[in-house]
């Protein structure tokens, strides 16, 4: 037992001793870690071909297991190219820094032309993003409310907020649609823009958005600046999983880690919102591309082919809202799903002939495409080959636990820290097939659907706000990974208590330890298709700090120790009555409130719903530090959180 775990265990001790001496940011020793986890996973698929696969011929073990290997050696070819580009990394804020420290207030900035595309988000929402992009810190831009809803409410509520409004008869071509038509009318305008920003109806821009992402525009061959996604709200696994405040948004992996990889390869791409693009690139190619749902990953690839580049600014400088339900989440992944499959198959594809893309643009894509085929593909597999040993004794592996340890085991010890020490914790193994399991269903139709009709399927808009009160479950979802999880333990229960063979003592091993863990892993699947009501309209963040109150003529101190962009709660020992008007000094403005409830320790009030205050309270609460962004994750913290969901 031993001498299977000891090359593991050797693996476990070098990432002790290597690791606190490597920097994250340096590529050498990004290259070393992600070097080794390379040769460590090709020793054990030699060993994998080799020595386990059963004899070929028309059986059960050879129908199961050759197909299951070849979808490993897909999942294997993912994995390497995901550790190829993130073996690099790029930070580019030290770059804007310096050219803004040399810049001086520019007289004649670029005219920037502010998209906030929309279809059907409710009012507070878009209130919160027009507000914030009045309100930015750049001397030459307009704001554009372009919406697809012909709304009546809108356009005054664009009035009020001064801002302009545009709407067009129809929504052909869905988002990219409404996009190009903008186009079409600032460009007939007699001030053209010379740069086109988009944001989407939720994200709501920092006041710095503009003059930090235009600092990278000075360079001519820069054709868009793309910025990360942030959330003010937990996305529907936080929320289910009771982990908001020790696991990040499934996002950040993407945005704080993979983005700035890509960019180090000069293969970081457009995603749409928080993105700030060259006017007169976007006329070369005709606008924004229609022939995907996901425009904005082909408006790169495009552009790309007119010598014009993407690069990546990984910094908070919007602040969105995530899919707040489980139903949102699994359509936007399939959406990507199937935007992506369709520039695949399409003329900018990685094997197009048309294509004028260089062999790193090319690669990436092939690295994506892998990621959502062959990595979700092969969880099929993850679930189904233990069942059928277990129930009917086809071995699709020909090995038993303990030599699967000695070859596995060191890679799956080597990558895992060299993935959490890469992504300072935002990746654990089994937090990523969580994620990838809830997805599973939509993104596989997404990838048949997408590469047998490239054409013709509509924009499916995440929705986003609506009533959140109440516990729901999603039924599809749960049947689904509910009757896995049943599956899986009548399998256990079959081989080893109600018909147990000597095979199963001596191979089974293996199809136990791997039933387990898909235990483990579908039982908090089921527990995310619980949803967990949301109770406020508005996302509260903890706060410690003595405040100034007027309650009629007499200012005192209390303590803030929650607030939102509508209210606040304080602790104080003599709180005012219910209904009574104060002023509270909080964003650094006197805003008047309303006392709404007495609490055991103090108060909470709501903000005075005027528009001057909420336009004051917007602006002041985004350009704050009150959305925690994540530094760093810790495995012992998700652990708990995960133990306390399941048991607790």
């Amino acid at each position: 037992m031993m001498a299977a775990f000891a090359p593991g265990l050797v693996a476990f001790g070098a990432c002790l001793a290597i690791l606190p001496l490597l920097r994250r940011e340096q590529t050498l020793g990004r290259v070393m870690m992600t070097g080794i986890s390379f040769l460590l996973l090709l020793h054990y698929f030699v060993w994998r071909v080799t020595q386990t696969l059963p004899p070929l011929g028309l059986t059960a073990d050879a129908v199961v297991g050759y197909p299951f290997v070849a979808a490993e050696a897909a999942s294997m070819i993912a994995v390497c190219l995901s550790l190829l580009f993130l073996s690099r990394t790029i930070d580019r804020s030290p770059e804007v820094n310096a050219i803004l420290r040399r810049s001086r207030a520019p007289t004649d900035a670029p005219l920037v032309d502010v998209f906030i595309c929309t279809y059907n988000e409710e009012k507070a929402i878009l209130e919160r993003t027009i507000i914030g992009a009045t309100g930015l810190n750049y001397p030459n831009y307009r704001v554009w409310v372009l919406d697809d809803g012909r709304r009546v409410w809108l356009r005054r509520l664009a009035q009020e907020l001064g801002c302009n409004y545009l709407t067009r008869p129809d929504n052909r071509h869905a988002k990219a649609g409404n996009i190009n038509h903008a186009l079409q009318h600032v460009s007939a305008l007699p001030g053209r823009p010379e740069f086109i920003s988009i944001l989407d109806a939720d994200f709501v821009p920092m006041p710095d958005f503009l003059t930090r992402a235009m600092s990278l525009m000075q360079d001519g061959t820069v054709g868009v600046v793309q910025t990360p996604q942030h959330f003010i709200n937990p996305d529907p696994i936080q929320t289910n999983l009771a982990a908001t405040d020790v696991w990040p948004d499934e996002q950040r992996f993407f945005f704080d880690i993979l983005m700035p990889a890509k960019d180090a390869w000069g293969t970081a791409f457009c995603c749409g919102t928080s993105s700030l693009i060259r006017f007169s690139g976007l006329m070369q190619i005709g606008g924004f591309p229609t022939d995907s749902v996901t425009e904005d990953y082909l408006v790169t690839l495009r552009l790309k082919e007119r010598g014009l580049r993407t690069v990546y600014l990984n910094e908070r400088l919007t602040i969105g809202l995530a899919p707040e339900g489980l139903k949102e989440y699994i359509t936007q992944r399939g959406r990507w799903c199937l935007g992506f499959m369709q520039i695949f198959r399409g003329r900018s594809g990685p094997f197009s002939r048309q294509s004028k893309l260089a062999f790193m643009d090319r690669l990436s894509l092939v690295d994506a495409f892998m990621s959502w085929a062959a990595v979700y593909g092969t969880k099929v597999f993850g679930l189904v080959v233990p069942w059928l040993y277990l129930l009917f004794g086809i071995k699709a592996v020909h090995a038993d636990l303990f030599e699967l340890l000695k070859y596995f085991m060191p890679f799956y010890v080597w990558h895992a820290f060299t993935m959490a020490w890469i992504s300072r914790g935002r990746s654990l193994a089994i937090m990523t097939d969580v994620s990838q399991y809830i997805a599973a269903p939509a993104v596989l139709k997404a990838v048949v659907t997408g590469l047998a009709k490239p054409q013709g399927h509509k924009f499916k808009v995440t929705a986003k706000g609506g009533d959140r009160n109440r516990r729901f479950i999603e039924w599809p979802l749960l049947r689904l990974y509910g009757s896995a999880l049943l599956i899986t333990l009548l399998a256990i229960a079959y081989a080893f208590i109600l018909h147990l063979r000597g095979d199963s003592i001596a191979y089974g091993g293996l199809a136990l330890a791997w039933s387990l863990y898909n235990c483990v892993v579908l039982a908090i699947v089921c527990f995310i298709c619980i949803e967990q009501p949301r109770r406020r309209k508005a996302e509260r963040f903890e706060r410690d700090e003595p405040i100034l109150i007027h309650e009629g003529t007499e200012p005192r101190l209390v303590r803030m120790v929650d607030i939102s962009i509508s209210g606040a709660r304080f602790i104080d020992p003599a709180p005012p009555a219910i209904g009574a008007s104060i002023k509270c000094n909080v964003y650094g403005q006197n805003v008047a409130a309303l006392v709404v409830r007495r609490t055991r320790d103090g108060f909470g009030v709501r903000f005075e719903d005027a528009v001057a205050t909420r336009i004051n309270v917007v602006r002041a609460f985004y350009a704050g530090e009150y959305v925690r962004a994540f530094r760093s994750v810790r495995a012992a913290p998700v652990g708990k959180a995960l133990l306390m969901r399941l048991f607790g």
